[in-house]
Order: C-alpha cells, then sequence, then structure tokens
C-alpha cells in the first residue's frame, strides 16, 4: 500500500517530472484551497450597484474563458453585445476532451461549425470504452467518450468566431466582484498589474469553475494528469491500446479514506490523455491536494500503465460536484446565472461536463437571450440554463458514496467490490443501458431496474448504502427516485 507523499516530497517530484512553473502553478491553485473548502456567498470586491439610468456597457458580461467560451457565439448571434473576461487568456487549453458523437450536434444545431467541420475537429476515434474495477471484471460499453477533440484548435477557431461576431475579449482581467442594480449589474475586473474598473451589464454569466465564489456544491474532485507520450501500446491491461478509451479504472482499493480512479483516452499517434483523480466531499480536501495528487499521480503510473512516460502538457484542476443530496449551486446576486462547471449540472457519478455543456449552449443562449428581451427588473438569478438530467438525482448519490469509502482497513476492498457488482449489472443490461447511463440519458424506471439488478447481484449493498450515507440521505435519495418514477408515470404533478 502506498502512502501520500509529504508536501516536501511532492514538490520534489512535481518539479522534477513537469518543472518549476507547473509547480508554482499547483501551489496557487491549491493555495486558494481554503476557498474551495468554504461556503461563500460573493466575491471579496464589491463595486457600487448601478442605479436606474445607468448606461450600459454591454449586454452580458461573461466570467470565464474555457469550455464557457461555446455559449459566447450563440450570444452574438442574438444580436446581444457581449464581453468574456478571463484571468489567463480566453480559449487557451491545456487538453483534448472526449464525448460521443451524437452529444456533438449541439455545434452544429447553434450555427456555430458545419456538420462536415465536426471531423476537422476529431483527433481519434474508438471502438469502444471500458470501465474496470480493482480485482472485478472488465465491462466493455460503446458509444460513451469515443471520439477525442481538439480542444486547442475548437477554442482557437470558437475565439475567431466570437471575434467576427463582434465579442469583446478582456484577456488577463480577473473578475473581483459584482453588485445588480435594479436594470444593471456592474462587474469589477483587475486587469494584470493594472487598476481596477467595472464593466455595466445586462446580465452576468459566471463560468469560472471551482474558482466562483458560488462554486458551493458539496463535492470536489482534484484531478491531475495531462497529455503524455512514451507510454507501451498493445492489448495488455498494463498498455495504451489507441482504440479502447479507458472511461474508469481503478488498479488499487481504497487507501487512506481515498478512491483513487483512472481515466485514459488516446489521442494524436503516441499521445494520450491521463488523469487521476477521487472524489470527496468539499469539507475534507486538504490544502495541498493537487500538489500530493501529482507527486502520486507520478509514482503510481507505472502500476496502472508501463513505459517511459513524458509530460506532454500538464493538466490539473478542481472539478466541482453536487450528489443533488442538498442544495446545489446558485448565483447569490441578481442579473446572474451559473454556467459550466461552477453549476455542477453534469453528470455526479462521471464528470462529464463536456456533454452536459454541450446540451447547454443552445437552450442556455435562448433562455439569457429571452431574459434581456424580457428585462426583468425585479434582480431574480436567472435559473434553467444549465440542464439537469432527472438521471442526476439517483447518480448523485452514488457520486457521495465513492466520495465516502470505508474507513477500516478490512472494509478496505468493499467500495470497488460495490463498484464491480454495478458496473457488471449495467454490462449484463446491455450497451443501450449502459451507455445512456454514461450520457445521463437513462430513465427513471430503468435507473431503478439497474439498482435492484445490482442488489441482487450484491445483497449487502443495503447495508453498505447506509453504513457509508447514512439514514437521512439514504432516505432523502429514494424520496427522490420515487417522485421521479411517479412523475414519469404521470401519477404526481
Amino acid at each position: 500500500m502506498t502512502t501520500t507523499p509529504s508536501l516536501d516530497e511532492a514538490r520534489a517530484r512535481v518539479r522534477e517530472q513537469g518543472g518549476q512553473e507547473l509547480l508554482e502553478r499547483l501551489e496557487h491553485l491549491d493555495g486558494r484551497v481554503a476557498d474551495l473548502r468554504a461556503t461563500r456567498d460573493r466575491d471579496a470586491d464589491l463595486p457600487p450597484a448601478p442605479g436606474a439610468g445607468t448606461a450600459i456597457d454591454f449586454d452580458v458580461v461573461v466570467a470565464g474563458g474555457g469550455l464557457s467560451l461555446l455559449l459566447v457565439p450563440l450570444l452574438a448571434d442574438r444580436g446581444l453585445r457581449v464581453a468574456v473576461c478571463e484571468r489567463g487568456q480566453a480559449g487557451v487549453v491545456h487538453r483534448e476532451w472526449n464525448v460521443s458523437a451524437a452529444e456533438l450536434r449541439p455545434l452544429v444545431e447553434g450555427g456555430l461549425f458545419r456538420a462536415e467541420e465536426l471531423p476537422e475537429l476529431m483527433v481519434a476515434a474508438y471502438r469502444h470504452g471500458i470501465c474496470r474495477w480493482h480485482g472485478g471484471g472488465t465491462y466493455p460499453v460503446k458509444g460513451v467518450l469515443d471520439r477525442a477533440i481538439d480542444a486547442t484548435r475548437l477554442l482557437a477557431e470558437t475565439r475567431r468566431r466570437a471575434e467576427a461576431r463582434g465579442v469583446r475579449f478582456f484577456d488577463y482581467h480577473e473578475v473581483v466582484g459584482q453588485s445588480a442594480g435594479p436594470s444593471a449589474i456592474a462587474v469589477r475586473v483587475r486587469p494584470r498589474g493594472g487598476e481596477a474598473r467595472e464593466l455595466i451589464a445586462r446580465l452576468f454569466v459566471d463560468a469560472r469553475g471551482a474558482a466562483s465564489p458560488a462554486a458551493t456544491a458539496d463535492l470536489l474532485c482534484p484531478t491531475v494528469g495531462g497529455v503524455l507520450s512514451g507510454l507501451a501500446e498493445g492489448p495488455g491491461l498494463d498498455e495504451v491500446d489507441p482504440g479502447i478509451g479507458e472511461i474508469l479504472v481503478t488498479t488499487e482499493h481504497v487507501v487512506e479514506g481515498r478512491q483513487h480512479i483512472w481515466e485514459l483516452f488516446p489521442g494524436r499517434a503516441g499521445h494520450a490523455t491521463v488523469y487521476s483523480f477521487y472524489y470527496a466531499r468539499r469539507e475534507e480536501v486538504a490544502p495541498g491536494a493537487l500538489l500530493r495528487l501529482y507527486a502520486r499521480f507520478w509514482q503510481q503510473l507505472p502500476r496502472y500503465k508501463r513505459g517511459e512516460a513524458r509530460l506532454v502538457r500538464p493538466t490539473f484542476g478542481y472539478i466541482p460536484g453536487w450528489s443533488r443530496l442538498g442544495p446545489g449551486p446558485a448565483p447569490q446576486q441578481g442579473r446572474s446565472v451559473l454556467f459550466g462547471d461552477v453549476a455542477a449540472r453534469h453528470s455526479p457519478l462521471t464528470f462529464c461536463g463536456f456533454g452536459a455543456l454541450l446540451r447547454s449552449i443552445v437552450p442556455g443562449a435562448q433562455a439569457i437571450a429571452a431574459a434581456i428581451e424580457r428585462d426583468d427588473r425585479s434582480g431574480r438569478p436567472l435559473a434553467g440554463v444549465v440542464a439537469d438530467a432527472p438521471l442526476h438525482r439517483g447518480t448523485g448519490a452514488l457520486s457521495r458514496l465513492i466520495a465516502t469509502p470505508p474507513r477500516a482497513a478490512q472494509q478496505a476492498h468493499e467500495l470497488n467490490a460495490l463498484l464491480d457488482a454495478a458496473f457488471g449489472t449495467l454490462h449484463a443490461l446491455g450497451n443501450e443501458a449502459y451507455a445512456a447511463l454514461l450520457r445521463d440519458e437513462m430513465t427513471a424506471d430503468d435507473f431503478l431496474r439497474f439498482l435492484w439488478a445490482t442488489a441482487r447481484r450484491r445483497p449487502q449493498v443495503y447495508a453498505e448504502v447506509v453504513r457509508q450515507l447514512g439514514l437521512r440521505d439514504v432516505g432523502r435519495w429514494g424520496w427522490q427516485l420515487a417522485r421521479e418514477a411517479l412523475q414519469r408515470r404521470g401519477l404526481r404533478r
């Protein structure tokens, strides 16, 4: 069994593998973990709220220039004046993303890309993906995260098309506060090395992910890894098969109260994007979590895949997640909306935020444009922009379960055994049901059928779930599932 390295050991290993710049970036983000663990209501630097008749600079100010950039051209297409503020450079990423081919349709439906352009964004396609749990079986699935997308090209092209539509970009401008008035919202931004200023907008879109004060969901997922070269290719479990995506894989049981999980997605020839992560309750993520996890990544990588791994581009961050067993993130200011990771409406089981965000860009742009056209002077936050699949009310408890593994050493194997039983059941139900759950498309009836089948396969699941979640959360979960099933049958409004 391995142990978590000390901070000094972690610093030395990260510096050795990724260099001093990577170490400094990790330490900067880890330095904010106290903020990520806290429940925060607002930014610290509040500008004066704009009064009636204040001149409007933009219809929409968007904070964050990552995946949320996909929303921006769609807003401009609706005649809105849009600004994007990013503490770095908007549209610059350090990874590829994976998605199913069908989930790319909103890019075409929204008018951002033509159908014939989509293949140009793909760097790899797989025969199938797999999930594998330590000590258990391997369960293949088709049609899930089976297209690797060139994220650099996608966002660079999106930015170019946004600029052509008149969108204004404020690179290296950090949003430090906002205050809503009766007809507008003031957004205070601070340029790197400069004086703060205010942008006045009709609506503020917060797309800052875990860095946002509104990222108050109950789970955090520390994630590290990157694009690697030099890994051995072949059909073995410890090799990379370019035709297979590894969606969820474990190579050990619970260690020090955490179940570490791997993902691997082949990309360009000789490259693969590899992640290591764990689910945790927000309050249990300790300072230095990313630094220690990155050191552990290099320590444990040979146990997962052999070869002479070289880091091409690092990837790391905190992904906020919501179990649906308590209140979700919500904007604390009027004339505001949450979008992307900060809203935590992605799958709580697989944290597949790319697919969830793609599903949200067209209805999100429509809702924002409609809100501005109505010009709701109540100042209420805008709801309903990021779609939340009904299935998430079921899978959310599973994510809380993974974030609360058994603590006793003699029970360290239980979580993998439970997950193996669950995914063995999914595989037995057939690819349609299996893929539907991982793509957030499974119906409530099929999800209940999956739970009952898992319980038959592993009867002790009842005791394990109650022990790890507690009676209150189990009761809340059961009520949510029953309510969803009744609604599906039209028995309850």
